[in-house]
């Protein structure tokens, strides 16, 4: 089975593969101070809660954009589980063109969530696409009609955003996200969900309908990250919502990889 990781700011992600099913994915805190070692003990607990052994896993691959992470979780793969991992770089073979400049100043997560949206939506038909990950940044990036990563644009994200608000106004308090009644907040509370939901959404559609008029009109549009549940039912642009996107796109790597090696 294959250890998919996906190391971000803030979250970490671990997914499962038995050939192309995710049988089981975990999200984490990315903690840069945990050694190989406390992140051994922790997978093994967490495959233990699905009835999966540490032994079963037999590849890892793997996206960082949180070096400290990123040097011990590739120790565990090495020393715990006696694997070799492949980590994604500009330099992978991913058989995607990247246009952008320098190619070395593109997150890894980048440029995995593109060689999936072009695999899954993009490839059969030649459309261009867009992947929208709401993240510590919210990120969109471009996939031309040919397959090469064009590039994009980075926005501050929900969370960071949030958190910037209710530090500096003190009297604002957290709100659960839930949908607002309408756009008109009749009280705090759901004058921040709609400006939270509805301005983020309408943030998401603005963003996307000037990459569309770049790309053309018939771009697939695929929204990613934890909280793009929350965000999609209020965009208007989005055509598609998967937020395992990125543990996809590191098993269809690995796959490429593992091809050219036999």
């Amino acid at each position: 089975m294959l250890l998919a990781i996906d190391i971000g700011n803030t979250n970490t992600t671990l997914g499962i593969f038995d050939g192309a099913d995710l049988v089981a994915d975990f999200r984490l805190h990315s903690e840069r101070t945990r050694t190989a070692d406390e992140y051994a003990a922790l997978l093994s607990s967490l495959l233990t809660s699905k009835s999966l052994a540490p032994g079963s896993i037999d590849a890892v691959a793997m996206a960082y954009v949180v070096p400290p992470v990123g040097q011990a979780l590739r120790d565990l793969a090495r020393r715990h589980l006696q694997v070799e991992p492949l980590i994604v770089t500009d330099r992978t073979d991913t058989g995607m063109p990247i246009r952008y400049t320098p190619p070395s100043a593109v997150g890894a997560d980048r440029i995995v969530n593109a060689v999936a949206a072009r695999a899954l939506w993009g490839g059969p038909e030649n459309v261009p696409c867009i992947v929208v990950d709401y993240g510590t940044a919210t990120t969109l990036d471009a996939v031309s009609r040919d397959g090469a990563y064009l590039g994009g644009a980075l926005m501050p994200g929900i969370g960071i955003s949030m958190d910037a608000l209710f530090a500096q106004a003190a009297l604002l308090s957290r709100v659960e996200l839930t949908p607002p009644p309408q756009a008109i907040g009749q009280n705090t509370g759901d004058a921040l969900r709609s400006g939270i939901l509805l301005g983020f959404a309408a943030q998401t559609d603005g963003m996307v309908a000037r990459f569309v008029a770049e790309l053309g009109a018939d771009t697939r549009v695929i929204a990613t990250g934890g909280i793009a549940p929350l965000i999609a039912p209020f965009a208007t642009t989005l055509h598609t919502v998967d937020p395992n996107l990125t543990l996809t796109g590191l098993r269809l790597l690995h796959e490429r990889a593992a091809q050219r090696r036999d």
